[in-house]
């Protein structure tokens, strides 16, 4: 198999499986050796730690335009339907729709209220939030709120699942897919609809909500299922940060179409009903030609001369992005980051480039007073090439209103910082591809995915130290715990690292160091590579907090 590269479409039979391991911390040299042993990350020459290339290009077989011709659109935001007891009430239904992406072209979505991406939910901190999530499509899904601190039975875990009426329930089989390792005993069901319940007791933050159904989450969110999830707080509606028509979430994604403008993916089972996983030469991950923002492919938006507040997310199944503006501004920082995935920076930080993994969230104050009026700025993916360097441009159409938005306060929220001392444990997880009973699987600690075999039992109210490595990009996350990155390759993170977050982009041969703090409910939660496909193939594991 090829390595890792963004280059024309491939194809090949093969399923591959993956997941977790042992509990103690190990050598990185002898990781880096297994991986050596099988020819690297690929199975055939390792990428460099240079290489930022994350899967393999699916090119799309439909007429594409050209950029820059659509409006951005902007997701509505969802009301509730009442108040139950001080919780706010909303209902959503996962059903099919036709929606136009390509200009002039039908694509068949699976979309929250038929909507790709889905509504945008709003809540408070501290006050309950129950989503009813109704299931018209024909196969199950499990709705995850990333980055929300839930019980576990909402915490959307791929063997909770919605059933669709009339589809078998799983645990009166011996498995839900062809290779699905899950015992009868670890599905827990309902059938047509589940209410999530979201207490929000958290700080205000950008999250997003996505299927996560065991074995089938990368083509049912490839085909629709997304949507942005904010939180307000006290905290953030005393600064003086871009509100309103100036506070945009911008999901940014990457799609393949067919000629007729069907969404294209290179699942082994078209029905997602059998075989789990992606044709071999896209183990590695599935990247698109076509890059789309807010469900819009290369759009356009129109600005005034002024500060706008960007909640950028990649919700892309493996492409990472590296974005920057083109041209930079004439003074001052392209990007004033004032959030982080799990909220707000205790101040800001300021970047000329924003690199984003899979799954993390970048909440950025752009100040296009820096621009005179007629501008025309890109935003542009450098790890990208051809059609997927651009991601959408701006265009300032006018001057500041009045008054502006001030600038960004050089204070932002109290945030703790973590002390390594504070760490009552150690751990390892290794991700990487390996063989197993000879066959090549995404594994982690050398193991795949066992469901219910929980690699960890962290103590409620209590900080661990957890170290990832990997032979490969791996956008790691946990699920309930939020955590601070302590270190990479033994030296200081990341200017980009800052704040809490939840998820962690773990580079070819490197040791990422974090302190995570298990806060809120006891139960099973998991953690995995938010590659997708990687996810789909058994790249997962569970812990317990006790």
């Amino acid at each position: 198999m090829s390595a890792p590269r963004e280059a024309g479409e491939a194809g090949g039979p093969g399923p591959v499986r993956g997941g977790p391991g042992r509990r103690r911390f190990l050598a990185l040299a002898s990781g880096a050796g297994a991986a050596a042993a099988l020819g690297g990350a690929a199975g055939c020459g390792a990428p460099g730690p240079g290489d930022e290339v994350a899967g393999e290009l699916l090119r799309s077989s439909a007429e594409l335009p050209e950029p820059f011709q659509v409006p951005l659109p902007v997701p509505p935001v969802a009301e509730p339907v009442r108040t139950r007891g001080g919780a706010t009430v909303h209902e959503v239904e996962q059903r099919t729709a036709r929606q136009e992406i390509l200009p002039g072209l039908k694509t068949e979505v699976w979309g929250y209220d038929g909507r790709f991406p889905g509504p945008t939910f709003v809540g408070e901190s501290g006050r309950e939030l129950r989503l009813r999530v109704r299931n018209k499509l024909a196969l199950p899904t499990s709705t995850h709120l990333h980055g929300g601190v839930q019980e576990p039975e909402f915490d959307g875990h791929p063997t909770d699942l919605v059933l669709p009426p009339g589809f078998p329930d799983p645990r009166k089989s011996h498995g839900h897919g062809k290779h699905s390792m899950v015992k009868p005993s670890e599905w827990t069901v309902s059938r047509g609809h589940k209410e999530y319940v979201y207490p929000l007791d958290q700080p205000a933050a950008t999250l997003w909500y996505h299927d996560h159904r065991m074995d089938f989450s990368a083509p049912q969110v490839w085909r629709g299922l997304a949507g942005m999830f904010l939180i307000h707080d006290d905290e953030e509606a005393g600064l003086p940060l871009p509100e309103g028509s100036r506070d945009i979430p911008l999901m940014i994604c990457d799609r393949a179409f067919e000629e007729d403008g069907s969404l294209r993916y290179p699942s082994l089972d078209p029905s997602l009903t059998k075989e789990p996983g992606v044709r071999e030469a896209y183990m590695e991950g599935v990247m698109g030609d076509v890059v789309l923002v807010n469900g819009a492919p290369w759009p356009e938006l129109e600005v005034s001369a002024e500060r706008y507040r960007f909640r950028v997310l990649n919700a892309s199944n493996a492409r990472r992005y590296r974005l920057i503006l083109d041209p930079g501004p004439r003074q001052g920082a392209a990007f004033v980051q004032v959030g982080s995935d799990g909220g707000l920076l205790d101040a800001p930080r300021s970047h000329e480039a924003l690199p984003v993994s899979p799954a993390e969230r970048f909440d950025v104050v752009v100040d296009f007073g820096a621009y005179p009026v007629g501008s025309l700025v890109r935003l542009v993916n450098t790890l990208g090439s051809g059609g997927t360097r651009d991601v959408m441009r701006f265009r300032v159409t006018r001057k500041a209103g009045r008054g502006g938005a001030p600038k960004v306060p050089g204070r932002l929220a109290d945030l703790r910082k973590l002390r390594a001392g504070q760490a009552v444990a150690e751990r390892q997880f290794d991700f990487r591809l390996k063989q197993v009973d000879g066959m090549r699987m995404w594994t982690v600690n050398g193991k795949p995915y066992d469901p219910g075999a929980a690699l960890a039992r962290p103590r409620l109210d209590t900080v661990e130290r957890w170290r990832f490595t990997s032979d490969f990009h791996h956008p790691v996350h946990l699920h309930l715990a939020h955590f601070q990155v302590l270190a990479r390759g033994g030296k200081s993170p990341s200017a980009t690292d800052a704040g809490w977050k939840d998820t962690v982009d773990v580079r070819p041969y490197e040791v990422v160091d974090v302190l995570v703090r298990f806060a809120g409910y006891r139960g099973r939660y998991m953690f995995h590579c938010h590659n997708l496909e990687h996810e789909d193939m058994a790249m997962m594991a569970d812990f317990r907090v006790v």
